[in-house]
């Protein structure tokens, strides 16, 4: 790995990893353990990776298969041509999981990768047994003045982070003290923040794009029908439950949980979090939670 991406690289897949080029992005995962049950794909938030994941793959080993990526230009994955959006991670998690057999899954995501995870279900739902989503991105909307505003202010703050601003280190810091509060997080926050003006472009553009009209989800909801477990951290000060609940009610079968965590529950509330995912799996039902059959996409 080139010395430039070792900050980054610090925050991706654990060892052994592979490897998979989808659409002219070599794409970094790991992919262990094995099982009767559907596997668990794990997507995580933007500028983090696929260690995120590492408890939860080392609790699930030798009862279920567990798949985590590093999307673009995070963790030990290449860089992309395309902007960073859900809609483009979506297309190339679809390629993932083609390219390495998965048929039928539950997919965990945080932020955008909730994002990314409730479009797959969308637009492939023969492949997804169920989701596990912390504070997605989308089904609130950005369409007024608050998120605009808010939206604005990040882009902006990334953008000095880009032009590689003397103060942006330590105020990124600072602002991901807020992003992952609690001490359960603290060693992936560590990592995170020393990655800052690397990650700094990546966060620009994504953020760019939170307030695109394709970034809005809410009108797709009531075409998910898996079962759908919300864990979410109610702490979050951009993306926030009391803003989603309108969508959510929209989705067939939903239950949310709500923990005191700032984005993301399975780090900062680990044991309560993984309390919760071992009891939404035991529910499914028994023909969602094997991977079975041939896979027939229906076209979008």
């Amino acid at each position: 790995m080139a010395a430039k991406n070792m900050l980054r690289g610090a925050v991706g897949v654990d060892e052994p990893r592979r490897e998979a080029t989808i659409d002219g992005v070599r794409l970094a995962y790991s992919d262990a353990g094995g099982g009767p049950a559907a596997p668990l794909v794990c997507l995580h938030a933007i500028g983090h990776g696929g260690s995120d994941f590492a408890r939860l793959r080392a609790r699930f080993a030798g009862r279920r298969r567990v798949i985590t990526v590093d999307f673009p230009g995070q963790g030990h994955s290449d860089p992309d041509t395309v902007p960073a959006s859900a809609r483009r991670y979506e297309h190339l998690l679809g390629g993932l999981l083609d390219a390495i057999g998965v048929e039928r899954c539950v997919i965990l995501g945080n932020s955008i990768g909730g994002a990314t995870a409730f479009l797959h279900a969308v637009r492939a739902p023969e492949r997804v047994a169920a989701l596990v989503l912390e504070n997605p991105g989308g089904l609130d909307g950005t369409d007024d003045l608050i998120a605009r505003t808010a939206l604005g202010m990040m882009t902006r703050f990334f953008a000095a982070g880009v032009r590689r601003a003397r103060w942006f280190p330590a105020a990124f810091a600072l602002y991901y003290k807020m992003v992952l509060p609690r001490p359960a997080a603290a060693a992936q926050r560590r990592r995170i923040v020393a990655a800052a003006y690397e990650i700094a472009p990546l966060l620009h553009g994504a953020w760019s794009g939170f307030g695109e009209p394709g970034a809005d989800t809410r009108a797709l909801a009531p075409r998910v029908h898996c079962p759908v477990l919300f864990a979410w951290a109610t702490r979050d000060r951009f993306v926030q439950l009391r803003r989603a609940r309108p969508t959510i009610a929209t989705i067939p079968n939903a239950r949310v949980v709500a923990f005191r965590a700032g984005h993301a529950a399975h780090l900062e509330q680990p044991d309560a979090f993984e309390a919760e995912l071992e009891r939404f799996l035991a529910a499914l039902p028994a023909d969602a939670a094997h991977d079975h059959g041939r896979l027939a996409r229906v076209a979008q």
